[in-house]
């Protein structure tokens, strides 16, 4: 874990996973605010969402878990982002040659690939922390702009703002599982990474659109329903069970692959 810790500060590492994290989080914040008040505006009780962004209604945003509501609409685009990431800094190990010489340090696979598990997840919590602080700066700021006055804003913020970057947190850690899978079974992170974007902007929302109920139980959608501590369609207890479902899955098989894969080649 301490020598992944060590590959994973590097600057272009921590700038590009901070950046397009918080990039991601400050677009998503000011897109749901004008869009929620130009549905409202026009008499629209309810905004479509699209792919890969859940969109709140007005009620949700005035509310004072609005301040973070953002959070839960653009997760899939910064689960993307974690997914790239988590596959890159998997990936790499192989494109490299580096995997032959990180198993001849460390014959035991498994405690090599949980140390790297491990460390990407500390990697990502700070990750999170970095889009629940633009979000929490940059919501206001929108907020205004759309002419919103969210006068409840200011009841229990520091729980509902833990409460969300927990619900976040633990949606990315799924996502930057099935990356890390990915790379282990592909040993390709342009291929990990374009199966994470086609699904969210393709698959799910061609699947979506032919039915509902099925898109509600899609991975995406239960991802975004974790990060958003649960929905009336999927409850948190739910999207929690099936979301540590997904990072037990991706891990037995990863450590399967791994284990008995030949790297020498």
């Amino acid at each position: 874990m301490r020598s992944e810790l060590v590959r994973l500060r590097r600057r272009s590492t921590v700038v590009g996973w901070a950046g397009l994290t918080a990039l991601f989080a400050a677009l998503v914040c000011a897109v749901v605010f004008q869009v929620v008040e130009q549905a409202g505006a026009a008499g629209v009780s309810a905004v479509p969402d699209g792919p890969g962004v859940s969109f709140p209604d007005a009620a949700q945003l005035l509310s004072p878990a609005g301040l973070v509501a953002p959070l839960a609409s653009g997760a899939s685009f910064t689960g993307v982002v974690t997914l790239a990431f988590w596959a890159l800094a998997t990936a790499t190990d192989s494109s490299t040659g580096l995997v032959r010489q990180l198993v001849a340090a460390e014959p035991r696979r498994g405690r090599l690939l949980v140390g790297k598990w491990l460390a990407l997840a500390l990697v990502t919590a700070a990750t999170t922390a970095v889009a629940v602080v633009v979000t929490v700066a940059v919501a206001p700021v929108a907020a205004a702009a759309g002419g919103w006055e969210p006068t409840a804003w200011g009841e229990d913020v520091a729980g509902t703002v833990l409460r969300a970057g927990l619900d976040l947190y633990l949606s990315q850690l799924v996502w930057g599982s099935a990356g890390l899978a990915l790379a282990v079974l592909t040993r390709s992170a342009g291929v990990a990474i374009g199966v994470g974007v086609g699904w969210v902007l393709l698959v799910e929302a061609v699947l979506g659109a032919l039915s509902r109920e099925l898109g509600d139980w899609l991975p995406g959608a239960v991802l975004g329903a974790l990060a958003a501590g649960g929905t009336d369609r999927v409850g948190a207890g739910t999207a929690l069970g099936l979301g540590a479902l997904y990072v037990a899955v991706a891990l037995s098989a990863s450590l399967v692959v791994f284990s008995r894969r030949d790297v020498t080649d």
